[in-house]
């Protein structure tokens, strides 16, 4: 019995013998060390979301019939790049009716009345000018030296709300001098399966070094999602803060949409998606985004639409729908499009905005 009992006690005593070293070989500070180690997206927000901004759009000539106020007609996110406060955006986020007003709030709560500066309807980039100082300001990267696989967070602030924060990788990466034109050319996006949606358009796609290297644009469907590469922003803001023309201005076309040229490989990731697609789909434009009120959601477009013709012209891309806006006396477009397998046609008056 002595010889049972005190084997007893000597297993008793072993694994609280074994667990008490177990955890004298663990210190607070190495416990966290991994997470510390590993968290890596939270220091890029932390660096990056002081310089996100939200937009939204008011009409005064209409109010909200439950609360009174001025009706929103569209709202998105923004980036602050001049502590002066100017902010870049996406054109279909701010572009809208004269009567529209700009409302600008920043991460502490304060609200700014903002002006539009400048913008490309083709780029889809737009600048806002709010009166404010000393901001925080987002350095801009090199969207060039983007490679697939890289680590990338969409950064945006949805409804007024705290930053919202989505992470992923790079897709599909366009570099090369050649792209960096904006006029008659196609635009060239980011491709990314971090989520962009509507309230986070705009705002900034950023890397590993807290460095803008798009702007949210657009998600075609999940896993899919696309932004404009920075040195598009670039070349837009050289264009726009250089010498200013003496001459008019052009005259410039407003339809509220925002565009997505399909190439084959878009086509083909749709299919593959179960997208109701034509069978004889060979190109066209997806529309992404309609602004409520605007000249191509009174016409009857509608997000998911594909445009395959206007006015008898086959649409090969975003390209073609610009040049068209171009012709001088244009009163309206004609549009064969494609919405859920099934072929319709509508007319769109687009509005002139100078």
């Amino acid at each position: 019995y002595l010889t049972y009992k005190m084997a007893r006690d000597r297993l008793n005593i072993l694994p609280q013998v074994n667990a008490a070293e177990l955890f004298k070989t663990k210190p607070p500070d190495q416990l966290t060390g991994r997470r510390a180690q590993y968290n890596f997206i939270a220091d890029v927000v932390e660096k990056s979301a002081p310089c996100v901004v939200y937009i939204e759009i008011k009409d005064n000539r209409r109010v909200d019939f439950f609360t009174g106020r001025p009706l929103t007609l569209s709202n998105g996110s923004g980036f602050i790049i001049e502590s002066n406060g100017l902010i870049v955006t996406n054109a279909h986020v701010v572009t809208n009716r004269a009567s529209a007003n700009v409302e600008v709030r920043l991460i502490d709560g304060r609200t700014f009345r903002g002006v539009v500066e400048d913008l490309d309807l083709k780029s889809d980039l737009a600048t806002v000018r709010i009166p404010a100082t000393n901001l925080p300001t987002m350095k801009l990267g090199n969207s060039a030296d983007l490679k697939p696989g890289e680590f990338v967070v969409a950064i945006g602030s949805p409804l007024a709300l705290s930053n919202t924060v989505t992470s992923g990788v790079v897709s599909s990466a366009q570099r090369g001098s050649e792209e960096l034109g904006l006029r008659d050319k196609d635009m060239v996006y980011i491709q990314t399966d971090a989520a962009i949606t509507f309230g986070n358009s705009g705002g900034p796609l950023v890397n590993l070094d807290g460095e803008a290297i798009g702007v949210n644009s657009m998600k075609v469907t999940p896993g899919i999602s696309f932004a404009i590469p920075i040195d598009y922003v670039k070349e837009f803001l050289k264009q726009t803060h250089g010498p200013k023309k003496t001459s008019d201005s052009p005259r410039k076309l407003y339809m509220g949409i925002t565009m997505l040229t399909l190439t084959p490989q878009i086509i083909n990731e749709l299919t593959q998606r179960q997208e109701l697609l034509p069978n004889d789909l060979k190109s066209g434009v997806l529309v992404w985004k309609v602004i409520i009120g605007s000249p191509a959601h009174n016409g009857g477009l509608l997000p998911g639409d594909i445009v395959t013709h206007i006015d008898g012209r086959q649409i090969k891309g975003a390209n073609d729908v610009y040049d068209i806006l171009k012709q001088p006396n244009l009163k309206e477009l004609h549009m064969s499009i494609s919405r859920n397998g099934r072929k319709l046609n509508v007319t769109v008056v687009p509005e002139d905005i100078n």
